[in-house]
């Protein structure tokens, strides 16, 4: 198994009291964790995220993405709902690191896009592995995911890895001046489905 249990705990938010279960990868020794409210393991479909780790916009409020708004939202869903999970991903950079993407956001100070930075440092666009959610979401019950998100990558992983995901639901928030080339590059180059606002504006002309 990718991933073991360690231990658990309560997790006090703003948002709500959520249950925080905390899961070592072993080949990596990354950790991750799931934060899970209300009864999610009765088999009917769960509201939840994957959500990749984003020390920059999760934590110091970077204007660059739409990570850390994403975050609060979908936090913020599953505590309006009284019922879900968030499983968060120590997959920073989409799996590059902290220090690539340092190294990529210098990149894209002189001009290039998200994807292109991430390919001259000699990375995939998006080198994310989702089979550790399989074993998370096992061990915390978890069969049916009404899965917040705009990236159709991820339901299909998980699909493909055998969890349903009987919803897609748009996560369309944290839109401002400082990221709309890098929406605009994810909705045109990496497929995920931001509606027709960034569509038109991924050559930064």
């Amino acid at each position: 198994m990718p991933v073991v249990f360690v231990a658990a705990c309560k997790l006090p938010t703003p948002f709500a009291e959520f249950t925080m279960h905390g899961f070592l990868e072993k080949t990596s020794g990354r950790e991750h964790v799931v934060l899970s409210l209300g009864d999610v393991t009765d088999g009917a479909p769960v509201l939840g995220r994957v959500h990749s780790e984003c020390l920059t916009g999760d934590a110091l409020f970077s204007q660059r993405c739409d990570c850390g708004s994403q975050l609060e939202a979908a936090l913020q869903a599953i505590a309006r709902e009284g019922r879900g999970v968030l499983l968060y991903l120590r997959q920073e950079g989409r799996g590059i690191g902290l220090l690539n993407k340092i190294r990529a956001y210098e990149l894209q100070d002189g001009g290039a896009d998200t994807v292109e930075a991430n390919e001259r440092l000699g990375f995939a666009a998006d080198q994310r592995d989702y089979a550790i959610c399989l074993p998370m979401l096992e061990h915390v019950g978890v069969q049916s995911l009404r899965l917040m998100t705009n990236n159709p990558r991820k339901v299909k992983a998980l699909t493909e890895m055998g969890i349903t995901v009987a919803e897609r639901v748009p996560l369309h928030t944290g839109h401002n001046p400082h990221n709309k080339l890098y929406l605009a590059t994810k909705a045109n180059k990496l497929g995920h489905m931001m509606g027709n606002q960034h569509q038109n504006e991924a050559d930064p002309a």
